[in-house]
């Protein structure tokens, strides 16, 4: 089963300064049109030659535009032995419409 938070449990655990990392999995252009700040970009296409940049030992939250690509990409991460991927439900579409902060 695949963990997943929402936008404002998100911007809560961040705002509170908790060691997780947030991954981006969209496309280059997609993230040209905005992005959670200081979320690290890898595209999804990208996950199985970089997983080596991903740590085991901190929450990874992985969003796209809409909760659907990540969501995939938490699967594969748990299947290669990621215990700590959470899916950020309804993406960065989700967290916008809450006006949380954009970059």
């Amino acid at each position: 089963m695949i963990n997943e938070i929402d936008s404002e449990s998100l911007q809560q655990r961040v705002a509170s300064g908790e060691d997780l990392l947030l991954v981006d999995i969209r496309t280059p252009a997609e993230i040209a049109q905005g992005a959670i700040p200081e979320a690290l970009r890898l595209p999804m296409h990208m996950i199985p030659l970089r997983m080596s940049e991903l740590p085991k030992d901190r929450d990874l939250v992985l969003y796209c535009r809409s909760g659907a690509r990540s969501y995939q990409a938490c699967a594969y991460l748990m299947q290669q032995g990621y215990d700590r991927v959470i899916n950020l439900r309804g993406g960065i579409i989700a967290w916008a419409r809450h006006g949380y902060p954009i970059v």
